[in-house]
């Protein structure tokens, strides 16, 4: 038999009884749709948690550590191996730069920080906070789309950017955790934008020691002094640029500006950086020029003697976690699909009770076994196509609104929207494939028992 024979045949049986194979074929669309939808849900939370990972500016860059325990004054992590931990100085600064693929090596500066503020009319009051320095890069975080003022106009300017709920505490609102995240009315951003805030800091500087001391010879004594450093407020974030990778920071400065107030930094009091060895970083924050080299440069970094981290390695373990997220769902989705090509084989098995005679007409006038299974397989493969695109049109349909509907919702919160759905094109594909193949196999009993039928006892129906 023909295949546009075939075609035209399984056309006709289908058509004969409408609302029956209609039903069935609905039933197929709902189990695609719900798979479609639940898989498009965990490609959708995929998609968006790698957005929010390169928004935050860190996709891109290598957090290098000289491997010591900071928290533990400074002892190599295991107290059996000898302190021969580099340490993460001006040349180690310089080795990382000639490395292939960077592109900028800067330290990563966060340091507690006094600070002081007041308003015309009103004596000064002190803030504590931690201050963070931010490199060029950071201009690309997601933190900045709602920047309220300018960024930095210098590497070395004495300027600052301050998160939105600082400001609110610079100005005395009462803290309320619904707007700890929110824009600050523009009457109030235009009291702080412009103002000078003072910070103080400590600077640690060496003084030798006296003569005869006792102390081993590699000790070295020194004295820690107060400075202060008038900032200008430029800018306000709502959230902390780079994601609060260590700490949660309220207030920036350049990196470069950073740099050159010799703030002490963390460990300086615990004897791990010593005055003699230079200048020395707790951390280094290596940028490269694309993801995909990220690798190829840790792997250089670590020869050198040095720990490393980057977002893409934790971005490994969240590949993992939807990996395993796709599968439940696919199989939750699955579960409807199952029970939809029930319904093909008890539509088929009925088409076979009404149409016995007809099937025996088939086979006395030459049609063989083959033919009346190829026959069936179409009439089942047909229902599976057409729900197969019914479900797809369902399943994104259901995403789309509850996506809508999601947005609505998050831009009353005045919370950015997103797209929590996406349906690619290989799910589409895949989803109308897999409704063919179900309904072939919910085919293959019916065709079997279609094609078994004695053409003699099938024509004494009536």
């Amino acid at each position: 038999m023909k295949a546009y024979d075939l075609l035209e045949l399984a056309g006709r049986n289908l058509r004969e009884a409408v609302l029956r194979n209609s039903l069935t074929t609905l039933g197929i669309g709902v189990g695609v749709a719900s798979l479609v939808a639940m898989l498009s849900l965990g490609v959708g939370l995929q998609k968006l948690a790698t957005r929010q990972l390169g928004r935050s500016g860190l996709f891109d860059s290598i957090f290098v550590t000289s491997g010591q325990d900071f928290r533990g004054g400074g002892r190599p992590r295991s107290a059996l191996v000898p302190a021969t931990f580099k340490s993460l100085d001006e040349s180690a600064r310089k080795t990382f730069q000639k490395i292939p693929g960077v592109v900028d090596v800067y330290p990563d500066i966060r340091v507690p920080a006094e600070l002081r503020f007041g308003m015309p009319g009103k004596s000064e009051t002190s803030y504590f906070s931690l201050l963070a320095a931010l490199p060029p890069s950071a201009r690309k975080s997601e933190a900045f789309d709602d920047l309220q003022g300018s960024f930095f106009s210098a590497l070395n300017a004495p300027e600052t950017i301050i998160l939105s709920d600082f400001g609110r505490e610079l100005l005395g609102i009462p803290y309320d955790p619904k707007n700890a995240d929110q824009k600050l009315p523009r009457e109030q951003a235009s009291q702080l934008l412009g103002k000078e805030i003072t910070l103080r800091y400590r600077e640690r500087q060496s003084s030798q020691a006296p003569q005869g001391d006792s102390q081993s010879a590699d000790s070295t004594s020194f004295s820690v002094i107060t400075k202060e450093q008038k900032l200008k407020i430029i800018g306000i974030v709502n959230t902390e640029p780079n994601g609060g990778t260590r700490g949660n920071a309220r207030i920036f400065v350049p990196t470069e500006f950073a740099d050159s107030l010799n703030m002490i930094m963390p460990g300086d009091l615990r004897g791990i950086i010593r005055p003699s060895e230079g200048k020395t970083y707790p951390v280094l924050v290596v940028r490269v020029t694309k993801s995909k080299e990220i690798a190829g440069v840790e792997d250089a970094i670590k020869k050198e003697g040095f720990s490393t981290f980057s977002i893409v390695d934790a971005s490994k373990g969240i590949a993992r976690f939807f990996t395993f997220l796709d599968l439940f769902l696919g199989i939750f989705g699955s579960l409807a699909l199952a029970v939809a090509s029930l319904g093909i084989v008890n539509t088929l098995v009925m088409a076979i009770l009404e149409r016995r005679r007809e099937i025996g007409i088939m086979k006395a006038i030459g049609a063989s076994d083959g033919d009346v299974k190829k026959l069936f397989f179409v009439e089942a493969g047909c229902m599976g196509a057409l729900g197969g695109a019914l479900g797809v049109t369902i399943g994104w349909t259901i995403g789309k609104v509850i996506n809508i509907g999601t947005n609505i919702y998050l831009q009353r919160q005045e919370i950015r929207p997103e797209n929590f759905w996406y349906v690619p094109w290989w799910l589409v594909a895949a989803a109308l494939g897999f409704s063919v193949v179900v309904s072939l196999i919910a085919g293959l009993y019916p065709a079997a028992r279609a094609a078994r039928l004695d053409p003699v006892e099938a024509l004494r129906q009536n």
